[in-house]
């Protein structure tokens, strides 16, 4: 059996960090979205995905989803002190529109907007076409 007087580690608390700008970097793809907000840096401060916020299937690639998770990323970056944010888009997916809007909406500042969406030059060949 296991030993029950095992020494518990120290959690480590998450320290307040006072940060003012950042980056939001919203990757949507097909199937999901992920939301990741850094200082000027590039370190982390939050992040969130369509997946951890509890959608499955085909619920994490919607609009909704990805608005969801941007507001909970948004405001978890928010007690960090963050107010303004630049936005870096990449993919194709549906939610790239609705999670620039909540990150609005949950009240970041928004400076610039970019796509960063990679683009080959004639690289891989693409998948088949998708017949429904």
């Amino acid at each position: 059996m296991a030993n029950k007087n095992v020494a518990k580690k120290p959690v480590a608390r998450r320290n307040r960090k006072n940060i003012d700008k950042g980056a939001a970097h919203i990757h949507s793809s097909f199937n999901n979205t992920i939301v990741t907000i850094t200082d000027t840096n590039g370190n982390t401060i939050s992040w969130g995905s369509a997946g951890g916020q509890g959608f499955k299937g085909s619920r994490k690639s919607t609009p909704f989803a990805a608005g969801e998770v941007a507001e909970k990323a948004a405001k978890e970056a928010m007690e960090h002190g963050l107010k303004t944010v630049e936005v870096y888009v990449k993919g194709p997916g549906a939610g790239r529109e609705s999670a620039i809007r909540s990150l609005q909406a949950a009240g970041l500042e928004i400076s610039s907007i970019k796509d960063v969406t990679p683009i080959p030059h004639n690289g891989c060949r693409p998948p088949k076409r998708r017949r429904v």
